[in-house]
């Protein structure tokens, strides 16, 4: 099976589109923040990476555009808006705790307190990553 144009998809290999999805850094940062962060305002994903305004407005509309999360009106100021993940977002979730898990063994970051026994409790943070997230959940 080719892939299909009008899918902006480079391939018929699962892993090689999710790539065409979410495969640079960015990306995934902004998955961070919002996912295992709470980060829901456009400023406050910029804030901490120093990520450009223009490539972060582009990664989150990638991100709309997918499917993966949404952009709604904020409740406690109805002039913003604010980020929220869809569904495929909180699937995301044991990835990126997978990938901080890996990243703690196989890299030379310096690991915060809290993330030191990532790997000892890897379901237990996927369940409250989990649960933090789906409280925000639009579908």
């Amino acid at each position: 099976m080719s892939p299909s144009p009008s899918t902006g998809l480079r391939s018929s290999c699962p892993v090689a589109a999710s790539l065409d999805v979410l495969g640079d850094r960015w990306t995934l940062v902004v998955l961070r923040d919002l996912l295992l962060g709470g980060t829901t305002h456009f400023a406050d994903f910029a804030a901490d990476e120093a990520i450009a305004t223009n490539t972060l407005a582009e990664r989150l509309q990638r991100l709309r555009d997918a499917g993966i999360i949404a952009r709604v009106r904020d409740p406690e100021d109805g002039r913003r808006w604010i980020y929220v993940p869809r569904r495929p977002a909180i699937e995301l979730i044991p990835v990126l705790v997978d990938l901080m898990i890996w990243g703690i063994a196989n890299t030379a970051v310096d690991v915060p307190p809290e993330q030191a026994g990532a790997a000892e409790h890897r379901d237990g943070l996927i369940h409250q990553f989990t649960e933090q997230a789906s409280s925000r959940l639009v579908d």
